[in-house]
């Protein structure tokens, strides 16, 4: 099956699609996408979670349906699945913070892990009754055992974590593959899994801590100077909607492929090999942008990974997937929404369609 972006993003219209985690900065704009798309979305989690909010910049409350609660509460969970009965659900809830997975272990463990298990777990009343579902887990590129290789994990690398929080999500793909082993078959299940690991995923409305594009643009909202750590550190950056896209394009596969436990990487393409550095050059064009560069502040921040690479052959050649935007267009992409956000926020919201409009003409295109 040769995936078209047109026939998966028309697949979508009128489908009940539910993401847990809406209130986040990947979760906000896939909902934003999704309602774009004409999808009835509907959200579960139990805050928004950062100040600044691109969820209420976006005013997402008023176009999609959203319920609070904890993930870690199964029955609150349970109610919302039965009720809603969804036909794709994107489990995005999480605490997705290193840096604060060393002072919140337990949290960071019970968010993850149980919150997991408790959607499956969820997810098998929709299966007692026959309802078609297909469920993606987004869990994390750091799931996998770093080495600091050159070429990019596949997913069948072997998985690990040395901090809290990579530890969280490789044994989340445990639990999952456990629970769908034990409850799902391929021969009578209604409901269908799989996991995408993508990271480091940058755009306009991230304001998490302790990530260097937020850091900047506080730095811009205080009329300070933002402090560097590790100037040097390679990530695979991409543009949050690159993932989102492999997030709509699995959903898709697997409620008409009906395939079971799939995972797939969602990265930049491999050759990309740009460093934190390469990120300060690109938004230092814009002169309201302030950088210092202070080596130290890193001895305060543990197991900071030096390279970090995705081989996303198999979303490829399965799903028709491949990175859209280049490094330069990213980085444009981002700052073109946070010049947006400082001069004209009351419209951020139509400005953010804009964009999502545009990468997908980009991908007519480019095709």
């Amino acid at each position: 099956m040769k995936l078209n972006s047109k026939k998966v993003f028309s697949f979508y219209s009128n489908k009940t699609v539910l993401i847990t985690g809406e209130s986040g900065f990947k979760g906000s704009w896939l909902a934003s996408w999704l309602n774009s798309l004409g999808a009835k979305v509907v959200g579960f989690s139990d805050k928004v979670p950062t100040n600044p909010s691109l969820y209420e910049d976006l005013e997402l409350n008023e176009v999609i349906n959203s319920a609070r609660g904890d993930i870690r509460d199964s029955d609150a969970l349970n109610e919302l699945v039965f009720d809603t009965k969804p036909d794709l659900i994107f489990h995005l809830a999480a605490q997705p913070l290193v840096h604060y997975s060393y002072k919140e272990p337990i949290e960071t463990f019970s968010t993850n892990i149980i919150g997991t298990a408790n959607l499956i777990n969820a997810v098998r009343l929709l299966d007692e009754i026959n309802h078609k579902c297909s469920v993606v887990l987004i869990t994390s590129d750091k799931v996998y055992k770093n080495n600091e290789w050159i070429w990019g994990y596949r997913e069948t690398d072997e998985l690990w974590g040395k901090d809290p929080y990579s530890a969280s999500k490789s044994s989340t793909e445990q639990i999952i593959y456990s629970m769908i082993y034990s409850y799902f078959s391929k021969t009578k299940s209604s409901v269908n899994f799989s996991t995408a690991r993508a990271g480091n995923v940058i755009g306009g409305g991230d304001w998490s801590e302790n990530r260097i594009v937020p850091d900047l643009m506080r730095a811009v909202s205080s009329d300070s100077t933002a402090i560097v750590r590790n100037p040097n550190s390679v990530r695979p950056w991409q543009h949050v909607l690159e993932p989102l896209r492999g997030y709509l394009y699995l959903g898709y596969y697997l409620y008409e492929k009906n395939i079971n436990h799939e995972a797939f990487n969602f990265g930049p393409n491999i050759a990309d090999n740009f460093t934190v550095s390469d990120i300060i050059n690109k938004f230092s064009t814009w002169d309201k942008i302030k950088v210092q560069i202070d080596t130290e502040q890193a001895k305060k921040f543990k197991s900071e990974a030096g390279l970090l690479r995705l081989s996303c052959e198999k979303a490829t050649n399965l799903l028709n997937w491949k990175p859209l935007l280049s490094f330069h267009e990213t980085c444009t992409f981002t700052l073109d929404w946070y010049r947006s956000y400082f001069e004209n926020k009351a419209d951020i919201s139509k400005f953010t369609r804009e964009q999502i409009d545009l990468y997908m003409s980009l991908l007519d295109e480019r095709k």
